[in-house]
């Protein structure tokens, strides 16, 4: 049964709505800094709070499996209402930085009743062509994360404030039009009780767990990578005096032609194959961070700039592919386990990588460091090519 031609945007719409959540405070956070009095290191702490939040309500999420249980429309409106709340805390007056990293816990925690979840709720809608649909889906989500930078280039005229008050309205109209509009999809096949055995259980599949490993080692890339691409522009600036970049809204630029890669990937993969198109999307990536050290020498601020958003649309392309494969190796009943859980472990990496470049740029103004970043993409290269070494 082909689904009305308006669930797939409403998705998205919902999608990139809800996870504005999640890079609010990192657009406000140095006004958070100032109006409550925190020390400049409070800046990772709060940032890393809302990652931590999500990979434990990922991990319980998981283990109850909450996703194939219950409808996942509701756990998104439920989720999306709660986590608005604990953002909207932020603005409290009487703010401290143990408040503030609870607030951004508890609300990376109920982002895992949304990102997930909506990937879910394509998969129960769209069994062929699943790789486009979750193309647009994330490709909504990457546009919510550039989408900060731009905020950050006009917290000049807009109050800090304002910021969380519009990402809280945003978030609870996703949440709303997935109530709404958005009933269970077709290919839904509940389950009836928790069963704990699935969070480990669905590794014993050969396929899922080769292409789960290749989703892990993208992520080891993808999340330093936007984490890092201000600092990337701020280091050729410093090695090239004669050059000055609009950071912001470069970084937005950078990050966000990733948005337009995820959809263009998708209709790719629909002609050269799912499998196929993320493994050349990360394979690029890979060499993109093996040659990143290279960038720097390059005298042509227009040459660097280019790399750069090439490489942040393939560093993304093969990310919504991944989860399609993930998805369609997993049995219907716990797709949206299977989803979450490896939602779980990969943000968990991402955690791992960002720590070990923040380690490393303290030890090091080396621009070589960023060829750490390829370890994930080979590791994923392998583990894809494993299965299948002569018809990806």
């Amino acid at each position: 049964m082909k689904p009305p031609k308006v669930i797939l945007p409403i998705i998205v719409i919902s999608q990139f709505c809800c996870t504005s959540l999640w890079f609010a405070g990192n657009s406000v956070i140095n006004d958070l800094i100032v109006n409550f009095n925190l020390n400049a290191n409070a800046l990772g702490h709060l940032t890393s709070a809302v990652q931590f939040g999500f990979i434990i309500g990922t991990l319980l999420f998981a283990v109850l499996t909450i996703a194939d249980r219950f409808s996942p429309s509701k756990v998104f409106f439920i989720s999306a209402i709660l986590g608005t709340l604990f953002n909207l805390g932020i603005i409290h007056s009487a703010n401290h930085l143990t408040s503030l990293l609870t607030l951004r816990f508890f609300t990376g925690f109920f982002l895992a009743g949304i990102y997930p979840i909506g990937m879910k709720i394509a998969a129960d809608y769209y069994n062929q062509g699943l790789g486009k649909s979750l193309g647009f889906l994330v490709g909504a989500l990457v546009l919510g994360t550039a989408f900060p930078h731009v905020l950050k280039d006009m917290t000049h005229t807009f109050l800090w404030k304002s910021v969380i008050l519009t990402t809280s309205t945003l978030a609870i109209l996703g949440g709303l039009l997935m109530l709404l509009f958005v009933p269970d999809g077709p290919y839904r096949k509940p389950m009836q009780k928790t069963d704990l055995s699935v969070f480990l259980g669905v590794f014993k599949n050969t396929e899922f767990r080769s292409v789960a490993f290749g989703y892990f080692g993208h992520m080891w890339e993808l999340y330093a990578f936007w984490t890092f691409v201000p600092i990337l522009l701020k280091k050729y600036t410093e090695t090239h005096l004669q050059t000055t970049f609009n950071i912001p809204i470069l970084s937005f630029v950078i990050i966000g032609a990733g948005g337009l890669a995820c959809v263009l990937s998708g209709y790719i993969a629909q002609r050269k194959g799912t499998k196929k198109t993320a493994f050349t999307a990360l394979l690029l990536s890979c060499i993109c961070c093996l040659i990143s050290p290279l960038l720097f020498a390059v005298t042509n601020a227009n040459v660097f700039i280019a790399f750069f958003i090439f490489w942040g649309i393939v560093v993304v392309a093969d990310s919504p592919l991944l989860s399609t494969l993930v998805a369609q190796n997993a049995a219907p009943k716990i797709k949206g386990t299977a989803l979450t859980i490896v939602n779980c472990i990969g943000f968990a990496i991402t955690i791992i990588s960002i720590q070990i470049l923040t380690k490393m740029l303290a030890l090091t103004a080396s621009n070589g460091i960023f060829v750490v970043l390829a370890i994930g993409p080979i590791l994923g290269l392998f583990m894809l090519k494993k299965k299948s070494p002569f018809n990806l």
